[in-house]
């Protein structure tokens, strides 16, 4: 079966923010979306110390991400660079790693491949599609900032996972879904996480 040029990669490294993953994946498998889905050993471990969810790396149980969806998730080994995604012949609509680490950043700001996340981001930079990264660190060095800036000279989309407080959340759900919905707008998917700035909620007060 030829891939959709709808197909989207995800790939899940270790810096904080898991959350931000499964509710993504979740939303996108929700829409219909075939999600290919690529977790680092570290980023499983952050998902085990965050989540409190167990991941096997070599046999992914999508009931991690919710409520089965119409969508379908494909599972690759990190280990794995003969998977499609990491050949530019292989047609996605963007890739996006959240949460992205700062080690995951200068591979990809280096041009190296050491796993399928770093090699799939290296292809989507080369054939100019979409690459989100969603780092989550604080404070940052002049080496990380340096590195931000080179991947996105490269076309890449650095997108921090820093939650907005304009639209009274109200829940750690309300801010989770906050920065997925800023990921959804730049894959150019339509979402209803959150009003936009203007629009009125219960209560009169605007949110994103």
């Amino acid at each position: 079966m030829s891939p959709s040029p709808g197909e989207l990669v995800i790939g899940i490294t270790g810096a904080s923010g898991a959350a931000y993953a499964t509710r993504l994946i979740e939303i996108l498998l929700g829409q219909g979306r075939t999600v290919h889905v690529v977790i680092s050993p570290s980023g499983a471990q952050v998902i085990q110390q965050e989540l409190g969810i167990t991941i096997d790396l070599e046999h992914l149980d999508p009931a991690l991400f919710g409520k089965p969806g119409p969508g379908r998730l494909i599972h690759h080994s990190h280990r794995n660079l003969a998977a499609g995604i990491a050949s530019g012949s292989f047609r996605t609509a963007g890739m996006v790693i959240v949460p992205c680490s700062m080690s995951t950043l200068g591979l990809i700001a280096g041009g190296i491949s050491t796993n399928l996340i770093s090699r799939a981001a290296g292809v989507h930079l080369k054939e100019k599609r979409p690459l989100i990264l969603v780092p989550r660190e604080t404070p940052l060095s002049v080496i990380h900032l340096e590195n931000m800036t080179r991947v996105a000279q490269a076309g890449a989309l650095v997108l921090p996972a820093a939650p907005g407080w304009y639209n009274n959340p109200r829940t750690l759900a309300d801010l989770v879904d906050f920065v997925v919905a800023r990921i959804l707008d730049q894959l150019g998917v339509e979402h209803s996480l959150s009003a936009r700035w203007g629009e009125s909620h219960e209560g009169g007060k605007a949110r994103s």
